[in-house]
């Protein structure tokens, strides 16, 4: 096994999911890399005042400003991608803006016109704390908004909306260090792309961004062929975590309620109604986010919840 380094240059870095994307870093199964990612706008400087305007990875803004693809030599359709998140750590500031944009969401707070409002973060990843030029303090848990790979389709894809297949902007805040993401591969080599770094994020990111931030992040990449579920699903220090995305609310939690049941069944030997009624006592239902054109629900099984 071997250590890889992969930095943001403008050789390394794209706005897309695209299965024509050349890999920017080779890795056998089992490879750590320690991977640098700019935060989701692709911010080459720290920002002075909020909403200042310095120089970015890229002059039009296509997506979040991702680190990839990687290839993984062996990866083959049919295959599972875990990518486990050895370590996190997110740069020394960050950024948060709400309103300004025309979703469904500002239209029905009454946003979707007004001014955009601005939160500069200073983060201090020692002490687990990121305070804003407001003088707000909170607890940070940092993560990736967006982990995808590449799939069987031609042409460029946006990194906006998540997906069943490959992932991508998924925003989940339980995928924090400790945790394992499993991707379906749809295309040779996998093309895993890493970025949107997260300092903070509450269920449903709700304004639209997180305590938006660069990271540095050891992940180890495998390769497995047999899970108890075909879709995007995460082993987490919090539980086990399904997940359901569509523009349906309801589509996306039932996808992600199903895709656990048959986990249980798988773990427990249960028929499926048997296991709805296990699952009634301990499972959680979150909405994911509400922010990305696709809804987002995760189903949580709690660490321990069943013995």
């Amino acid at each position: 096994m071997s250590r890889h380094q992969l930095d943001p240059l403008p050789s390394t870095t794209s706005q897309v999911f695209c299965r024509e994307l050349p890999p920017v870093l080779a890795v056998e199964p089992g490879d750590t890399v320690l991977l640098r990612s700019l935060d989701a706008a692709g911010h080459l400087e720290r920002q002075q005042a909020p909403g200042q305007d310095v120089p970015k990875m890229f002059a039009e803004w296509l997506g979040h400003c991702l680190t990839g693809p990687i290839e993984v030599r062996g990866a083959r359709p049919g295959d599972v991608l875990a990518v486990r998140f050895v370590s996190m750590r997110p740069d020394d500031w960050g950024w948060t803006s709400a309103g300004g944009r025309d979703t469904p969401l500002t239209r029905r707070l009454g946003m979707h016109e007004g001014p955009v409002a601005r939160l500069l973060w200073r983060i201090d990843a020692g002490a687990g704390t990121a305070t804003s030029d407001r003088g707000h303090t909170v607890r940070i848990a940092p993560f990736h908004g967006v982990t995808g790979l590449a799939w069987d389709e031609p042409g460029e894809h946006s990194t906006i909306p998540p997906r069943p297949v490959g992932g991508g902007n998924i925003d989940c805040k339980e995928l924090t260090a400790g945790s394992v993401l499993y991707l379906p591969v749809d295309v040779p080599g996998a093309l895993l792309s890493i970025g949107d770094g997260h300092a903070a994020q509450g269920d449903g990111e709700v304004a639209g961004t997180a305590i938006e931030c660069g990271m540095t992040t050891e992940v180890q990449l495998e390769l497995v062929t047999h899970r108890p579920v075909s879709g995007v699903h995460a082993e987490t220090p919090a539980g086990q975590v399904t997940f359901g995305f569509s523009p349906d609310l309801n589509v996306a939690m039932g996808d992600a309620l199903d895709a656990m049941l048959t986990w249980l069944q798988a773990s427990y030997g249960l028929d499926k109604a048997t296991t709805l009624a296990l699952a009634s006592a301990v499972l959680d239902l979150r909405v994911t986010q509400v922010a990305n054109q696709s809804w987002g629900v995760h189903a949580l099984l709690p660490a321990g919840a069943i013995s």
